[in-house]
């Protein structure tokens, strides 16, 4: 009777666990109503919130969303103009520059939108076995005529992505993850990582990511896969 019992119960419990899988595996369609209607430009990359303890991370974030953005098909106001025109007018602090009113930016700057990013996380840690140097970052899309949030998303990238610690056994893993500290620490891969997180944060094509702008070949294509 007990074996008949256990055997259900545990029976019911990986049901309960296909199901909980399975639904965290569907991710909810955006909602590009807004997006569609707006159809953006250009667009104003403002200096990123920086969440984390490393300094860098505000500018080594602002300096990697060119690329995939304009890849994307968008005009993107050079980074250092625009950090140059905010302090040319008193404002050097992100959160400063991030509650700017968006009529403001509008006519400062003329842009059809503008893309506010806060950097959650950014540097390198140690963990006794194990070290990574990893990036996270959300963002979202505003339109400066309209007030319109038009996109919002998250994208996080990791040195450590790919890598078996398994070999070697307990020591082995102990020297890998404090050479790797070390030698992350010393390359700035932060910025490297950066970059990784900048394109799956920016890329159009990607799911739930942006749309294409006027700029792609990709233009009005929603649903197909980037190439």
């Amino acid at each position: 009777m007990n074996t008949n019992r256990t055997h259900a119960l545990l029976c019911a419990a990986l049901a309960v666990s296909a199901f909980l899988l399975g639904g965290c595996a569907t991710q909810k369609p955006y909602d590009y109503t807004a997006f569609k209607e707006a159809r953006p430009a250009s667009i104003l990359v403002l200096p990123p919130l920086n969440s984390s303890p490393d300094v860098a991370a505000t500018y080594s974030m602002m300096s990697q969303t060119t690329a995939p953005l304009a890849e994307s098909g968008y005009y993107v106001f050079p980074v250092t103009l625009v950090d140059e025109s905010f302090k040319q007018n008193g404002l050097t602090m992100p959160a400063d520059i991030h509650a700017v009113p968006i009529h403001k930016l509008r006519e400062i700057f003329g842009a059809d939108a503008a893309l506010y990013i806060n950097v959650k996380q950014y540097g390198t840690s140690y963990a006794v076995i194990s070290s990574e140097t990893r990036v996270t970052a959300e963002a979202k899309l505003v339109d400066l005529r309209s007030g319109n949030t038009l996109w919002a998303g998250a994208a996080t990238a990791s040195s450590a992505e790919g890598n078996n610690n398994n070999s070697g056994g307990l020591i082995g893993m102990l020297v890998n993850a404090a050479i790797r500290q070390i030698v992350e620490t010393i390359s700035s891969q932060g910025h490297l990582i950066a970059g990784r997180t900048s394109t799956r944060l920016l890329g159009a094509g990607r799911p739930n990511g942006i749309l294409y702008g006027p700029r792609s070949p990709m233009y009005l294509k929603e649903g197909v896969p980037a190439q």
